[in-house]
Formats: structure tokens, C-alpha cells, sequence
């Protein structure tokens, strides 16, 4: 299967930060590599890069075959980006932003119009397309903004945080518009804040921390990384924490307790499931520690950024660098 995004060894510098270092990518054509990483771990940057907004200090990076820093208008002719916040006019009616993308691709008046139309439909937000937008809500602002990355049918397509500010269902909506873009051959790079959404739709995941990638595979088989089942308890009382993890200690693997002291949560990875479990309770009730809660469950990719980079994923979006040395 033909890599259409390929990235070797990039790095960008800002002053004593180094946003990426030594960053390598590939994406095979018609699937969708999900980038996760915490705050500040490069995503944002590496899509600009990708996208043309940004020259790399090293390394080199295609995207349909096409590199990017020595043809960018030909890669900005083959792809739709939509980045962590909605690019739109606000001083222009929904079709009016539609219709002029379309006019700036190329597509001509009449097919400009027509897909400003049929996308307004898919984005529901045909009985809004002749509103400003500045009328419109953060979240139909959002669907605006994907609608503009559609309009030329790009081949490829950059999804940065793209389901930021969208109610549930709107997401759900847009997971649907995604897995039918990719299953008519459309090849998606996103990143994301939302562990479920890669969970459901990457196909393989790049975990990177500073700039690099530090793990690389299938959903499963990053899960598979962090071991096995896990203990979860919530005990009643915040005091009853030190005993309850003293207990879990010595079940867990490596003797390795993860204590959330605001939930009063505590997560033990372990080996041998409901047995464990049993043996748990049991020794809980003997230490004399009251639970408000209790669960055995399989990792998941929350637990994956736990482990690699030794905190949960967060849900602020990324701070952006300054866009020195944008390709113009």
C-alpha cells in the first residue's frame, strides 16, 4: 500500500524549543493515522509543516508524492486542512464562504455553488447557509470550517483537533463524514483531543512527546503495551486512600498504584481478572476500607498516555508558536 503522507527526520526549532526533533511519519492511502500526544508535543507543528504553513529546519516530508517544500502549491492543490479553530468570514453569508473556497479551487461558478449547497446539507446547516457568520454558534462555526476543508474533494486531508466544540451529536456526525471520506479512498492525518475518537477511527496511532514519536500502532496494540486488566476502586472516604493503595500495592503489577486523590480513585494494573478482583475485595473489606465503587477493565488509550508519557491526555488544546517562516 502506497505511503501518501511521508515525513523523515523533521525539525523545527523556536529559540531553545524544539517543537519537533526528528519527527517521521507515514500514512498509507485510504486510512487515517490519528496523532496523539500531550500539550505541546509537536501535533499542531507537525501539520503545519505537512500543510505547507511551515518550513521544516531538517528533514523532508511528501504528500501525495509531491514535496512539500519544494512544490507547496502543488501539495495545497491535493489537500483540505482544517485547523484547531474555525477559519471562516464572519462577514459572509455560510454559502457565500462555501461558494468562495470553490471559486478559489477553481471549480468554477455553477459547481461552486452547487457544492456549497450539497455541503451546507451534509453539515446541517442549510437552513442557516444564507445567515453571516458571524450569527453562527462556536459549533456551527466548527461544521463550517470542515465543510471548507470538502469543497475541491481534496485526496488528502489534514483534521486538526477537528471535533473541538461540537456537541456529541455533532461529533458523531462528523465520525460518520469522516469514515465515508475514508472508504471512498480519501487518506486523513488527525489529531485529536478526544481518546474515543482515535480509539474509533485511526486506524494506526503515533503517540509523540517533544517532538518525536515515542510509540507507534494499532489502538489494540498499544493497549497491549500497557499490560493487562485493571483494579479501579473509589473508596468513600479520602482518608481511607493510604490503606486502600497500600492494599492494591501489593497486588499490582510492579507494585505500580495510580491515586487521583480528587475523585478518590485508584487504578492498579493486574493479572489474573475476576480471581484478582475477588482477592482485592477481600482484603480491602479486612484492612476495613468502605468503597464507593469498584471495576475491572481493559486498558484503555487514556491509561496509554498514563504510561509513555506519564500523565493523562488533557483537553486544552495545544499552544500554538508563533507562524515564523510560513510559506506564503
Amino acid at each position: 500500500m502506497t505511503d501518501v503522507i511521508e515525513a523523515h527526520g523533521l525539525v523545527k526549532v523556536y529559540g531553545s524549543l524544539r517543537a519537533l526533533d526528528g519527527l517521521d511519519l507515514a500514512v498509507p492511502e485510504g486510512t487515517v493515522l490519528g496523532l496523539l500526544g500531550p500539550n505541546g508535543a509537536g501535533k499542531t507543528t507537525a501539520v503545519r509543516v505537512l500543510t505547507t504553513l511551515l518550513e521544516p529546519d531538517e528533514g523532508t516530508a511528501t504528500v501525495a508524492g509531491i514535496d512539500v517544500r519544494a512544490h507547496p502549491g502543488q501539495v495545497r492543490a491535493r489537500i483540505g486542512l482544517s485547523g484547531q479553530y474555525a477559519a471562516v468570514d464572519e462577514y459572509l453569508t455560510g454559502f457565500e464562504n462555501l461558494d468562495m473556497i470553490g471559486r478559489l479551487y477553481g471549480l468554477g461558478r455553477r459547481r461552486s455553488k452547487d457544492r456549497a449547497r450539497e455541503l451546507l446539507e451534509r453539515f446541517t446547516l442549510a437552513d442557516s447557509g444564507d445567515r453571516m457568520a458571524k450569527t453562527y454558534s462556536g459549533g456551527m462555526r466548527r461544521r463550517l470550517d470542515l465543510a471548507g476543508a470538502l469543497v475541491a474533494s481534496p485526496p488528502v486531508l489534514f483534521l486538526d483537533e477537528p471535533t473541538t466544540g461540537l456537541d456529541p451529536r455533532s461529533r458523531n456526525d462528523m465520525w460518520d463524514v469522516i469514515r465515508e471520506l475514508v472508504s471512498g479512498g480519501t487518506t486523513v492525518l488527525l489529531t485529536t483531543q478526544y481518546l474515543e475518537e482515535a480509539d474509533r477511527l485511526a486506524d494506526r496511532i503515533v503517540v509523540i512527546d517533544h517532538g518525536n514519536s515515542i510509540a507507534e500502532g494499532t489502538a489494540d496494540e498499544l493497549k497491549a503495551q500497557v499490560g493487562g486488566e485493571r483494579v479501579e476502586v473509589v473508596v468513600s472516604d479520602a482518608s481511607e486512600i493510604p490503606a486502600a493503595q497500600e492494599v492494591l500495592a501489593r497486588l499490582a503489577e510492579g507494585g505500580s498504584v495510580d491515586v487521583d486523590p480528587h475523585t478518590r480513585r485508584l487504578t492498579a494494573p493486574v493479572r489474573g481478572g475476576a480471581a484478582t478482583l475477588t482477592e482485592a475485595l477481600r482484603h480491602l473489606d479486612t484492612a476495613g476500607v468502605a468503597l464507593h465503587d469498584v471495576a475491572l477493565r481493559r486498558p484503555t488509550l487514556d491509561d496509554v498516555f498514563l504510561t509513555l508519557t506519564g500523565h493523562r491526555s488533557e483537553d486544552d488544546p495545544e499552544p500554538e508558536p508563533e507562524l515564523t517562516g510560513a510559506t506564503s
